[in-house]
């Protein structure tokens, strides 16, 4: 079960993503608890998530012949999640640089509070006909804002 933020006021980018979400029983592993490929679906999940809900849909980026694809993922596991518990993850972006976002995210579970995940995904902006970076064009640009280091800390608390 996945459940997004609601929309932001017309004109304005969603700068902080709240992506909620039950892992499956199918996402256990034997060690009884939510398996390390699970949180990097997610991580992809939200981002795109977040990504369509400030008007970018991915049929909206092939139109223009644009992609967004993953260099690396790293992830900090803090406490072990279980099938069923609901969870949040928050996602935002941390940095552009010319071809290049970097975006973070924090897995919380909402029942207690307690962050389960952090995370970090540098993406690279590409052409999609020609597989070739390019640098991230003004107008994909203007719809995300970067979330400044400090207030970062500050997201998903209650």
């Amino acid at each position: 079960m996945t459940e997004s933020s609601p929309p932001p006021p017309p004109g304005s980018p969603a700068r902080i993503y709240c992506h909620r979400f039950s892992f499956p029983p199918t996402a256990e592993d034997i060690n009884e608890h939510v398996n390390n490929v699970e949180y990097v679906r997610m991580l992809q999940e939200s981002a795109i998530a977040h990504t369509h809900h400030n008007g970018w849909h991915t049929e909206k980026l092939r139109e223009h012949g644009w992609t967004w694809v993953v260099r690396s993922h790293q992830i900090e596991y803090l406490q072990p999640c279980m099938a069923g518990e609901p969870v949040a993850v928050y996602t935002w972006v941390h940095t552009f640089k010319k071809i290049r976002s970097i975006r973070r995210y924090r897995f919380i579970r909402e029942s207690d509070g307690v962050v389960l995940a952090e995370a970090e995904t540098d993406w690279i902006f590409l052409d999609f006909v020609r597989g070739r970076p390019v640098a991230i064009p003004a107008e994909v640009l203007a719809a995300y804002a970067v979330v400044p280091e400090e207030e970062e800390k500050t997201i998903g608390n209650a």
